[in-house]
């Protein structure tokens, strides 16, 4: 069993920044795919970003140039970085491992 644990949410005014952290039981080394999705309040839940074994990144079109996804191999921790946020933004954001395993959530609120 793989645990994720997702930090750094919070609330931020529109055109401010904020970064996620995730941070896995498992070697990172171990793990094909990691990557962000978020869900807003009645809404499905959806692709922000994701990293691959070697390093190729992917982005959601509404978050390209905004957002970027990196990762510590030291730590086993990915991360989000988020700025020029948002409302459109606010949501819950989770961490994902191969798309097998999920943090817990975290929520992200933009809003001045």
């Amino acid at each position: 069993q793989v645990q994720l644990v997702e930090s750094g949410g919070g609330l931020v005014q529109p055109g401010g920044s904020l970064r996620l952290s995730c941070a896995t039981s498992q070697s990172i080394f171990d793990i094909y795919l990691m990557g962000w999705y978020r869900q807003a309040p009645e809404k499905q839940r959806e692709l922000v970003a994701t990293i691959s074994k070697g390093g190729t990144t992917t982005y959601a079109d509404s978050v390209k140039g905004r957002f970027t996804i990196f990762r510590n191999n030291a730590w086993d921790t990915i991360y989000l970085q988020m700025n020029s946020l948002k409302p459109e933004d606010t949501a819950v954001y989770y961490c994902t491992s191969n798309c097998n395993y999920w943090g817990q959530g975290i929520q992200v609120t933009v809003s001045s």
